[in-house]
């Protein structure tokens, strides 16, 4: 439910009224003219979506300066509104936030400030010491505070709306984000030895194409959520989702020197952004979010072709290393190396005991003499 208010320059009095009639609402009203010149109308949904009036109303007011359009939220109403029995089959699939609201959502969680910058850095020292520890918790924490998502999310819609300025900034703000989880890893790498046996660690290296229905099944449940405006489902996506384990995964192998294991954890990470980026592609277009001038259509149907060409063809190649390299298993030498070095360190010390037991008898024997 939501509640529209506009306050407008009274000549456009009988325009409004007409739009007020047309639009398919609960609840309209018209407020009286007011002594500075200006009119307000208020109008209710119970269900359904009023980008059509939203849009109209934009239209309406383009070139003037004196106007704004407000939208609340509503939590209840009385009398209780009839919306199940109103609303039919299509209505509900359509239903959806607005794009205004999307684009607030969204682009708020694109922006780079000192708490992007934060949160980036805790959750990278949190999943590092999470993933080599094998602490499952620890790396779930991570999934959760790491703000990496929101950015994938905006280039997505700034895609469908034909916004350069939003992919610029979401792009830009990505690039950042994997950089200082990936830099901080690295440099927590060169002072940790590595736990070859955690778990949490080694499965960062293993991609196969259930790696790839996941990353799609998130990715559409995170846009879906974001378009249905129930923002809070979008925790447990961060965590199905997660991008800043692999990334993280790949700074301590770097550290570590582990080249081999970086790229494949590298390989995780891409094709976890790839399809996120593709399955919130199709759930936009799947909803209808759209630019709303014509102008904005023809750069947003440009923008979205060369996106889907290049992310095609990115998780094309992800799928043929998937499935003509071995990377849907651990590498059999990982834990036989974490093995050799513990035995091996046992051993050196064994032979050291024996030296120095054998030295004691001999010394012993000379002094029996």
């Amino acid at each position: 439910m939501r509640l529209i208010e506009i306050t407008f320059p009274e000549d456009y009095g009988d325009e409004v009224r007409d739009a007020l009639k047309e639009c398919d609402a609960d609840f309209s009203r018209m407020g009286a003219s007011q002594r500075d010149g200006m009119c307000s109308a208020q109008v209710f949904y119970t269900s359904g979506s009023a980008q059509d009036l939203v849009d109209r109303f934009q239209d309406m007011f383009e070139n003037e300066d004196d106007w704004r359009l407000l939208v609340y939220p509503i939590e209840a109403t009385a009398p209780k509104p009839d919306a199940d029995e109103a609303a039919g089959p299509e209505e509900k699939n359509n239903e959806r936030a607005l794009r205004e609201e999307i684009y607030d959502d969204v682009a708020d969680g694109a922006g780079f400030s000192s708490n992007f910058l934060v949160l980036t850095l805790a959750s990278t020292i949190v999943a590092a010491i999470g993933l080599n520890s094998d602490n499952v918790p620890a790396v779930i924490g991570a999934m959760v505070i790491a703000p990496l998502l929101g950015p994938i999310l905006a280039f997505s819609l700034g895609t469908t709306l034909g916004d350069v300025k939003l992919i610029s900034k979401a792009g830009r703000n990505a690039i950042i984000g994997m950089g200082i989880g990936m830099a901080g890893a690295a440099i927590i790498g060169l002072f940790m030895d590595l736990n070859l046996e955690s778990d949490e660690l080694t499965s960062r290296i293993v991609v196969g194409l259930d790696s790839v229905a996941l990353a799609l099944a998130a990715g559409a449940a995170a846009a879906l959520s974001v378009v249905a405006g129930v923002s809070a489902a979008l925790v447990g996506v961060m965590v199905a989702a997660a991008l800043l384990p692999p990334a993280a995964a790949a700074g301590l192998f770097m550290g570590a020197g582990e080249f081999t294991f970086a790229a494949r954890s590298l390989l995780l990470l891409a094709v976890n952004i790839i399809c996120v980026m593709l399955a919130a592609q199709g759930v936009y277009f799947w909803k209808q979010v759209r630019p709303r001038t014509w102008l904005e259509k023809r750069s947003a149907a440009k923008a979205i072709r060369i996106n889907l060409i290049v992310l095609g063809a990115l998780l094309a190649a992800a799928i043929a290393i998937i499935v003509f390299a071995p990377t849907e298993v651990i590498p059999d030498n990982i834990l036989g190396d974490a093995v050799d070095e513990v035995t091996g360190g046992a051993q050196r010390a064994s032979e050291g005991e024996g030296a120095g037991q054998d030295a004691g008898q001999g010394e012993g024997q000379r002094e029996d003499n």
